[in-house]
């Protein structure tokens, strides 16, 4: 699978993104190298029970992939929103 290249309106940002992956990732129970976050698909792949390997993955369906990549993009954007929420609840804290 060739990976896509992402561009992060802010400037640094993928650095930030792939420890959350990982920080998440790791809190949902998977094995996570810290500096290889993006392998945690392979994981989750045989969990689902998808054949997703290293390299060209062109019989995978569009649906598998989706899978895949929901699971792992959901686990990020409930812990986003959740750190949201708590810096809002602190910021209205220190306001009063």
């Amino acid at each position: 699978m060739a990976r896509r290249n992402r561009r992060y309106a802010v400037p640094g940002a993928a650095q930030g993104m792939q420890t959350l992956k990982a920080n998440v990732m790791k809190n949902e129970g998977y094995r996570v190298d810290p500096d290889r976050p993006d392998d945690v698909k392979y994981e989750v792949a045989k969990e689902l029970g998808i054949p997703l390997q290293p390299g060209n993955n062109g019989s995978l369906t569009t649906e598998s992939a989706g899978q895949v990549g929901g699971k792992i993009g959901g686990s990020m954007v409930r812990e986003m929103i959740r750190l949201a929420q708590e810096q809002l609840a602190n910021s209205e804290q220190q306001s009063r």
